[in-house]
């Protein structure tokens, strides 16, 4: 079992490891992706630590290639956007499903990973909410600073309501013990007033 899950987790870091967007941590640079990947482990290790072999699968596998189908390749409005998420909940089932397959896991556990990718059931499923709660906290952490500085306000506080709606109350409660930048700080305590 623990040799397929290595293995597993050995061909979502190859294909991530592919991503030619590259991203800085600790000085070195490291295929976007891959850091995402290696984030959504961390932080699902932080919040579930007895998290499910399925969660731990699906967390690695959140973005798994995700470059491969730009944000502008479809319209830049709200319909563009929820229908560009739906196709990467896809997309991204169907690439793992086929690495999960190659490391001899059963159709039951691939299709399991690939509900929790395509966020079925998010409100009632335990496992889903815990895996949108460690996307929610990877984004508040690593890239809410520099998404704030491409958008205006009024579209920041939304999307923060948004992402709270989410987020379960034990995500609230870490959250808003993130040691975040004082300006990013700032629009999420305004955003949830």
């Amino acid at each position: 079992m623990a040799r397929r899950f290595e293995q597993a987790i050995g061909l979502i870091d190859e294909a991530n490891g592919a991503d030619p967007n590259q991203e800085i941590r600790d000085g070195e640079r490291c295929p976007k992706e891959l850091l995402y990947s290696q984030r959504m482990t961390e932080w699902l290790e932080r919040l579930e630590p007895g998290a499910s072999e399925v969660l731990r699968l699906a967390a690695r596998a959140q973005h798994i290639r995700r470059w491969e189908i730009p944000r502008g390749s479809y319209p830049m409005n709200r319909q563009g956007y929820r229908a560009w998420r739906t196709e990467l909940g896809r997309f991204h089932a169907r690439t793992v499903g086929a690495l999960l397959g190659t490391a001899g896991y059963e159709e039951q556990t691939i299709e399991r990973v690939g509900a929790l990718l395509r966020k079925e059931h998010l409100k009632t499923d335990p496992d889903c909410q815990t895996l949108e709660d460690v996307i929610c906290l990877v984004f508040l952490e690593n890239h809410f600073e520099e998404f704030a500085q491409q958008h205006d306000e009024e579209k920041l506080l939304n999307i923060v309501r948004r992402t709270w709606m989410k987020m379960s109350e034990r995500g609230h409660k870490v959250a808003l013990e993130l040691r975040l930048p004082e300006a990013a700080r700032s629009v999420v305590e305004k955003a949830l007033r």
